[in-house]
This record gives structure tokens, sequence and C-alpha cells, in this order.
């Protein structure tokens, strides 16, 4: 066997050998300039390129990339715009944000470290707009919001009990002008 049949054995399939003439080869010192090994283009004073992500682009935490690549798999319509995913990430994380926040204060209320189903609940019920947008979702665990009907509190004292209590009629009472007002109606007198 010569010595290029086993090199070629060696080297993995697939893969051509690399030329160490091409544009990926080291730097030469060229008349006392360093060449780079990307050319002309790029930005300069960068030691090297690093990747920055889209969540990081838009200053987001859910990632973009991934909303991105779900609108595209959902069919939800022909094309996805660049925009689409950086709106929709950021306003889940809007919302996230917003629910965590008030869970953590319903947790905190009730002496506790960890936010549980419940107070997930409580803090959605008692927001108004959250109650609205999750108005048919239901929390496994969450239990109700506490309420008593009215009619089901104990009497007070001095009520009796099975009759509606009256409005005790007003009684007329002569003013200084000499005018006389009976139930919110003023009538004048002569003297």
């Amino acid at each position: 066997m010569s010595s290029q049949d086993k090199d070629s054995q060696n080297r993995p399939r697939g893969r051509p050998e690399k030329d160490q003439t091409g544009p990926t080869a080291e730097p030469e010192p060229t008349g006392g300039k360093i060449r780079s090994k990307r050319g002309k283009g790029g930005k300069a004073g960068t030691g090297g390129s690093q990747k920055m992500s889209k969540s990081v682009k838009a200053g987001l935490t859910f990632p973009v990339g991934r909303m991105g690549r779900l609108l595209k798999k959902g069919r939800y319509a022909d094309r996805v715009g660049a925009g689409a995913p950086v709106y929709l990430a950021a306003v889940i994380e809007y919302l996230t944000a917003e629910v965590l926040e008030l869970a953590g204060n319903a947790a905190r209320d009730n002496k506790k470290q960890r936010i549980i189903p419940r107070h997930l609940q409580l803090a959605i019920r008692n927001d108004e707009e959250l109650n609205i947008l999750l108005r048919n979702v239901h929390i496994a665990e969450g239990g109700v919001l506490p309420n008593i009907h009215i009619e089901l509190l104990p009497k007070k004292k001095g009520e009796k009990t099975g009759q509606p209590s009256q409005p005790t009629p007003k009684k007329s009472t002569p003013s200084k002008a000499g005018k006389t007002t009976t139930a919110g109606k003023t009538t004048t007198t002569a003297k």
C-alpha cells in the first residue's frame, strides 16, 4: 500500500481533504500586516464575532427563535414576518410576569415561600383584566374565591326574623326661614 492509500483510509468519508491555501488557512504575515481569515468585510476593532440570539437583540427572556419556529410549524399562516415572533414573545413574557407578580403577592399574604395553584387562582380571579382573559380557564387545585352571600350571614341584634326591616318615616321639622321640610320636600309657609 502506498502512503496515499493509508492517508485516504484514515480520513473520514464524505469530507474532502482541506486545502491549506484556502480562505480558512492560517493568516500569513505579508509586509508586516496580518490578514484576517474572513476577508475585507466585517466590523473593525472586534476580535471575533459572537452570535447574538434574537431574544438578546429584542431584550427579552422568552425565546424568540422558538416562537418563530412554532409559528411556522403550526401553519397559522402561509408566511410569518420577522416581527411576529418578537411581538408574541414579548406579550407572553409580560403576561407571565404579571401573573407571577400577583401570585407572589398572594403567596406572601399567606406567609408562604412557594407559589402554589391556589395562589395563581387568587391572583387571576382578584385581577379584573386577567379574570376576563382567563374566564374559561379552570386551574387544578386552585379552589374558589372566598365569598359568602349577605342572606347567609347571621342576623344583627334588634332585627325581627322573617320580616325585612321597614325604613322609618321622616318627621317634619320647621326651619328658621319658615320653611318646612318633609321627607326631602320643601314647602314654604307664610307667617
